[in-house]
């Protein structure tokens, strides 16, 4: 059965009736009028029931109920900002050595600096958004319940829902807490914790795993049950963070049930992130969906590719797939520095694409752009990546030159092999070393075309593991996350540019490996509590 995104603008007052009445009796209540939309008569079809989980998927790559911009889900001054794979990307890429922006938008460099506060607004609208998220889904989880024919899709709404609240702690740590049992109303939230929210999202995951579709037989961009996998390695890979005990043969074993699904890697990197993306699915486990017809907006995949593009950039339109760009995000040396340019084909530069006439699967410009960043508000300063693209495989235009058809690979299949290698190396039971380097090899022989770049057992460390998944997943939205597991995202232990404030990086308070709960909540909610340091 497919889910479509565009039939959904009367959400836009369904949503206000069912989430924030004044008092729980009012829900009791019914209309004398019976045009005025009520949640016992909008459910009144399969094509209702249908259309919020569509809500709830589109939560991912739309902002409001009447495209790129009105009617917005989140009350806020630029309503692309609002964008909850944009915000999720700045705050896990912008954070670390993968990223800058040059704009002078309210305190978004604040993000590179390591000098955000809890009235950050940009984190207050990463918060806002996974708990927009979380309501809009327990919503359906509500109204479905205990209805046979609504129970798979009932279980990927509580998979999205697993996913934000997995978000939620990985960034705030000890977020609000709400679910289907929390009647709409009015009511302060409790304040959950790292602990109880880890084993939440655990429980949810393995409830659901039995639900779900079989991994690759539902439509393309609903979550099936390798999704709920995948999410559920990288809770247990990253344990030792969110509750002091280390999971990785939970891991270890997630990441085989993937393995054994029937997935491989897609034999050219640079189509993964391409117009025609959503043609492979033997990689993409869960993708975020955008169409430049009918899921237009100012973030996704909309924003990583314009925002990648300035300066003499618009010589080369044709090559990315839109009308123009707007001169934001770049790279750092550090992440550069990673790479062996253009004999790496996830590091090819423009130049060394045209000579082979592929320029469209080329993604780091380097011409007229320098290396290092003497200043961050100099969009030539620093190579841009063209990673993501609005063309297709050929070198053909998208349906649109001003909002792309790119899919967000949220979830892919390299990242599994990523996964298992690190859980073995840290003590995993379930894999071996053996296999671990196997898999890397699989991955690096895709980057370099054969074995050359291909490593031994004993170049299969935790320092080279940190390093591959930096070349491998830049810009996907994971480095955050990563360094934090590493140890290396504060302190002095890993400087890069700017990191501090500076321009050779220094080191930065361990209260920043979590983000403040917005200061406006804490006013608001008398049951929350900061998080230390702010």
């Amino acid at each position: 059965m497919k889910i479509k995104y565009n039939k959904i603008t009367y959400f836009g007052l369904m949503l206000i009736i069912s989430f924030f009445v004044s008092c729980i009796n009012d829900l009791d209540t019914e209309p004398l009028d019976k045009d005025v939309l009520t949640p016992n008569n909008v459910f009144s079809s399969d094509s209702a029931y249908l259309q919020l989980l569509a809500k709830c998927y589109a939560g991912l790559s739309v902002t409001g109920q009447q495209g790129p911009s009105g009617a917005q889900d989140i009350l806020t001054g630029d309503e692309g900002e609002s964008h909850y794979l944009r915000q999720l990307w700045m705050a896990q890429e912008l954070t670390t050595d993968e990223a800058v922006v040059g704009w002078n938008d309210k305190t978004i460099k604040d993000f590179h600096y390591h000098t955000w506060s809890s009235a950050d607004l940009f984190i207050a609208g990463l918060y806002n958004r996974l708990m927009f998220e979380v309501t809009i889904c327990n919503e359906f989880v509500r109204r479905t319940e205990g209805m046979e024919q609504y129970q798979v899709h009932s279980a990927e709404a509580r998979f999205l829902r697993a996913l934000s609240y997995w978000y939620a702690m990985d960034f705030f740590a000890n977020p609000p807490f709400v679910t289907e049992d929390d009647l709409p109303g009015a009511f302060f939230p409790i304040q959950t914790n790292r602990a109880d929210l880890f084993s939440y999202i655990e429980s949810e995951l393995l409830a659901i795993e039995t639900i779900m579709s079989e991994p690759r037989t539902s439509d393309y961009g609903r979550a099936d049950r390798a999704a709920a996998w995948m999410l559920l390695a990288k809770l247990y890979l990253n344990a030792e963070v969110y509750i002091g005990e280390s999971k990785y043969t939970e891991c270890i074993t997630y990441c085989n049930k993937i393995i054994d699904a029937g997935y491989s890697l897609a034999g050219n990197y640079a189509d993964l992130f391409l117009a025609d993306n959503h043609t492979l699915t033997n990689e993409l486990i869960f993708a975020v969906r955008h169409d430049g017809a009918f899921t237009k907006s100012w973030g996704g995949t909309n924003y990583l590719v314009h925002a990648a593009i300035g300066g003499t950039m618009t010589n080369l339109l044709e090559n990315y797939g839109v009308a123009g760009g707007w001169g934001g995000i770049r790279t750092t040396r550090s992440l550069i520095e990673k790479f062996t340019l253009n004999t790496d084909q996830r590091a090819r530069t423009f130049q060394d694409a045209s000579d082979n006439n592929e320029t469209w699967r080329a993604m780091v410009y380097i011409q007229d752009h320098t290396l290092d960043i003497e200043d961050i508000g100099v969009f030539e300063e620093g190579y841009s990546l063209v990673k993501f693209k609005n063309v297709t495989s050929t070198g053909d235009m998208a349906s649109s030159d001003e909002w792309t058809d790119t899919d967000y690979p949220l979830f892919r299949f390299a990242d599994v092999y990523l996964m298992y290698a690190e859980a073995v190396l840290r003590g995993g039971v379930g894999g071996d070393i053996g296999t671990a380097r196997d898999y890397i090899n699989l991955i690096r022989g895709r980057a370099y075309g054969d074995d050359s770049g291909d490593i031994t057992t004993g170049q299969l460390t935790l320092d080279f593991i940190l390093d591959e998944r930096a070349r491998e997943l830049y810009w996907e939205g994971h480095r955050r996350t990563d360094l934090i597991r590493f140890g290396k995202f504060t302190g002095d232990s890993y400087l890069w540019p700017w990191k501090g404030k500076i321009k050779e990086g220094r080191s930065t308070d361990s209260k920043y490996n979590l983000f403040p709960i917005p200061s406006s909540d804490i006013s608001a909610n008398p049951n929350l509590v900061q998080n230390p340091g702010y």
